[in-house]
């Protein structure tokens, strides 16, 4: 497996072109990471780049243009190493709306993340990021886990084994949601929004329905 921030490394500079023009560099890396319907370097790409380092370094990747969905992948880390990946929100943290990069280092001072990643000011190339903008630190892997999902509905105030079944998930993703009590609380409806906030197609409501289960065995399939 090739280290995905040597690879990325060798692309720094890639810009798009302003006009009616696009790089025909970054169309490859749309075409290439199985984007095909991309046709221009207008779009939102930081997704779609990571993507195409992934598959390149063989390692899996979101198969999403989302940045937040690469919330979903890899393992949770709370102390990142060059390399990792760096998921941020965007405008707001309960919207669908964010950025992601490769980790970097920290400013000396702590407040900033240095992030190297696709449309960065339109190009390929390290900017700093606000620490208060983070979402959350993933190291990619090629683990999947399978798992029995709980029935809906669930939500805040539900208790029993379903909200057991369906809190272990969630740590298994990735969310901080506290212990799995069978105690449908704010952590775990907090938790929930987050993971639904990752498909900008799904309500952002903390209820566990038919939706969002069907969302959930899509990510453990993958």
């Amino acid at each position: 497996m090739k280290n995905i921030l040597n690879f990325a490394i060798n692309e720094i500079g890639v810009t798009e072109i302003v006009g009616n023009k696009h790089n025909q560099r970054i169309l490859d890396y749309a075409k290439e990471a199985g984007f095909t319907s991309v046709t221009t370097d207008e779009t939102a790409w930081c997704s779609i780049f990571l993507n195409w380092v992934a598959k390149k370094c063989g390692v899996k990747g979101s198969n999403s243009e989302s940045a937040r969905s690469w919330l979903n992948v890899g393992t949770k880390i709370t102390n990142p190493e060059p390399g990792d990946v760096v998921v941020y929100w965007r405008e707001s943290i309960s919207s669908w709306k964010g950025h992601v990069g490769i980790f970097l280092g920290f400013s000396k001072d702590g407040t900033r993340v240095y992030t190297l990643g696709g449309n960065q000011g339109n190009a390929v190339s390290i900017s700093a990021y606000s620490t208060t903008e983070v979402l959350d630190f993933r190291r990619l892997t090629n683990a999947s886990k399978m798992i029995k999902l709980p029935e809906p509905v669930l939500k805040k105030g539900s208790k029993g084994s379903e909200v057991i079944l369906l809190q272990d998930i969630l740590k298994i993703l990735g969310y901080e949601i506290g212990t799995s009590d069978g105690d449908f609380g704010s952590k775990t409806e907090n938790g929930l929004k987050l993971l639904q906030s990752t498909h900008k197609n799904i309500a952002v409501t903390g209820i566990y329905d038919a939706t969002t289960k069907a969302y959930i065995n899509e990510l453990l399939k993958s």
